[in-house]
C-alpha cells in the first residue's frame, strides 16, 4: 500500500476518489497533505487547516467484506483509530463524539469524512479522509466551541507526517479487526470511549430543543438516548447543542 504526500491539493478525499473511479484504487493507499485547498467536512461543511500544522489524510478501503447497512461499522473502526492515535497521550479526556468527531473534553480535535462508492447493492470502495489538528494553535473561524490540537493539549510540537503514518497503520489494524472479529467487539469499545455517555444533553430536532440521556450508539449508529421514553436517533435527524 502506498502513503503518499502531496505538497498541496483541493482535497485528499477527492484525490483519492480519482484514483478510485481511474481504476488504480488499492486497499490501504493513502494520501497525506502538507496543504489542502479546498478541504471538505461533514454536511458541506470546509476544513480549514494551516499548511504543514495538522494531519489531512485520506485512505482507501476495499469494502467488499461489508454490507452497504454495514456503514457504521466503516465509521467505528475509522474513528477508534483516530482515538488511538491520541490515547497515548491522554486517554482520560479523549473520547469519540457521534458520529465519527475525536472530541477532547468538550473540544473537536479532528473529525472523518467518509465517501462511498456504490454500484447496485454492493459497497466496493470507501474514501475515509481524517483530519487532526496537530500544531496549530489559532482556529481564527470559530467564535464558539473553537477547536483544539495535541500541541495545545500537551504543549509539545509533533511531526505531523510521522502522526499520519501512524494514524494509517492504526486505521488498517482497526480494519483487520472489522473483518476478524465480531463486530460486537469493536462497539462494546466505542461505546466505553463515547462523549457524554450517560450524561444529559440538549439536542435539537427540527425546531424542537430537547434534553435527554444518552446511552450509547447501536450497532447500526443510531444514538441511542433515554428521558421519558427510549429512543434511537439517525445522524441526519437531530443536532448537537454544545
Amino acid at each position: 500500500e502506498l502513503f503518499v504526500i502531496l505538497e498541496q491539493v483541493d482535497s485528499t478525499n477527492n484525490y483519492a476518489m480519482q484514483q478510485v473511479h481511474s481504476g488504480k484504487a488499492r486497499e490501504g493507499d493513502a494520501w497525506f497533505a502538507i496543504e489542502q485547498t479546498k478541504g471538505k467536512g461533514r454536511r458541506d461543511k470546509h476544513w480549514i487547516a494551516k499548511k504543514g500544522e495538522n494531519i489531512i489524510l485520506s485512505v482507501i478501503v476495499n469494502t467488499l467484506f461489508l454490507r452497504i447497512y454495514e456503514q457504521f461499522h466503516l465509521s467505528a473502526a475509522a474513528s477508534l483509530a483516530c482515538y488511538d492515535l491520541f490515547k497515548k497521550y491522554d486517554s482520560i479526556n479523549t473520547k469519540i463524539k457521534w458520529p465519527n468527531d475525536l472530541f477532547w473534553n468538550d473540544r473537536k480535535a479532528g473529525g472523518i469524512l467518509i465517501q462511498n462508492v456504490i454500484k447496485g447493492d454492493t459497497w466496493q470502495w470507501a474514501v475515509v479522509g481524517m483530519g487532526i489538528n496537530i500544531n496549530q494553535t489559532s482556529f481564527p473561524f470559530f467564535e464558539k466551541n473553537e477547536p483544539i490540537s495535541l500541541k495545545q493539549i500537551t504543549g509539545e510540537n509533533f511531526d505531523p507526517v510521522k502522526l499520519g503514518k501512524e494514524l494509517h497503520h492504526n486505521l488498517m489494524n482497526r480494519l483487520n479487526q472489522l473483518k476478524t472479529e465480531l463486530f460486537k467487539n469493536m462497539l462494546d469499545e466505542y461505546n466505553t470511549v463515547l462523549y457524554k455517555r450517560k450524561e444529559k444533553v440538549k439536542l435539537k430536532m427540527q425546531n424542537i430543543i430537547f434534553e435527554t440521556t444518552i446511552t450509547g450508539v447501536s450497532a447500526n449508529g443510531q444514538l441511542l438516548t433515554i428521558d421519558s421514553m427510549e429512543h434511537g436517533f439517525n445522524f441526519d435527524e437531530i443536532e448537537w447543542l454544545l
